[in-house]
């Protein structure tokens, strides 16, 4: 299937620039480039509140930001349930600001506080920082959601892209330890598998937007050693250890590299007998999440997502 048309739009206007690829640009370059695509969110949604805070647990202190839905959003007795939010960039890009969007468009639309996570980046940080920090924003979050009118019982974690990747990990890493309880896992193009070399990796090589060799810019940046990407904080879906995981949503692109293995997570996440949605996207690409201000296609099922997380609490 082709593009979605207003996502070929958009990319055609991107690449007038004719600015070089991604993986010949220095990381600080690629940040700039990562922090200029909020303009392609469109217009700021309002929320009830947004405040920073830290998140102090597990010996580390991690940045995050509180979204409290609008008061006319989904009106509920008592405290919310918490959704935690990992934003996309490979590990290397992005912070509270370059999916600030997103955060909002689900505290509204599922009616839970979202505590976006500012995990820190590779290849200052790399592996397993980012996994480190996701669970002691998880952990702070059970233990003290009430603060902030949450509720630390009713979890879920969202993530999109290298943030799936976090959000899938930490739902197996929270099964590991023993808590804490995550209510559902939300995984939108999530990378899954760092040694993945299916058709969908061919297919959609050049891109567009995640080109492998971007792809392998990122991985280069963030594990030590090669390796690492046989742990399954790195490659989730290497686990063998699924069974009692969360139920899950996962949303794959049909234009993503990342496409087969967001397919084939799902699927053993299936054998495991864990609940799981899947959302095969016709026309879209990777990260079209980040597209809200002009592509319907990414509000409607971004939407959906925020849908999927108010049933879960609503059952």
């Amino acid at each position: 299937m082709s593009l979605d048309p207003q996502i070929d739009a958009l990319l055609e206007k991107l690449a007038e620039g004719g600015e070089p690829a991604p993986e010949s640009r220095t990381v600080a370059e690629n940040r700039d480039l990562v922090s200029s695509f909020s303009t392609l969110a469109g217009d700021v949604e309002p929320v009830g509140s947004v405040h920073d805070a830290v998140a102090a647990a597990e010996g580390l202190e991690v940045p995050i930001r509180i979204y409290v839905p609008s008061p006319s959003t989904r009106p509920r007795p008592g405290p919310r349930p918490v959704t935690v939010f990992f934003h996309g960039g490979g590990w290397v890009l992005g912070d509270l600001d370059s999916q600030d969007h997103i955060a909002r468009i689900v505290a509204n639309r599922s009616g839970t506080i979202v505590v976006s996570v500012d995990y820190r980046l590779a290849p200052e940080h790399r592996f397993p920082a980012g996994i480190e920090d996701a669970y002691a924003a998880l952990t702070w979050v059970a233990a003290n959601a009430g603060s902030f009118g949450g509720d630390g019982q009713s979890i879920a974690v969202f993530g999109e892209s290298a943030g799936g990747n976090l959000a899938a990990a930490l739902a197996q890493e929270a099964q590991r330890r023993g808590g804490p309880h995550i209510a559902l896992q939300v995984l939108a193009y999530p990378a899954v598998d760092r040694f993945d070399d299916s058709p969908s990796m061919y297919e959609n090589m050049a891109g567009p937007l995640l080109s492998r060799s971007w792809l392998e810019w990122f991985w280069g940046l963030y594990l030590n050693t090669p390796d690492e990407g046989a742990d399954p904080r790195v490659s989730p879906a290497r686990s063998d250890e699924l069974a009692g995981l969360p139920p899950a949503v996962i949303v794959t692109a049909e234009h993503d590299p990342l496409r087969d293995q967001g397919d084939r997570y799902a699927q053993k996440l299936a054998d495991a007998d864990v609940p799981v949605t899947h959302l095969p996207i016709k026309g879209a690409t990777h990260a079209f999440f980040s597209f809200t201000g002009s592509v319907q296609l990414s509000r409607d099922v971004l939407n959906q997502l925020g849908d999927a997380v108010a049933t879960a609490f609503n059952d």
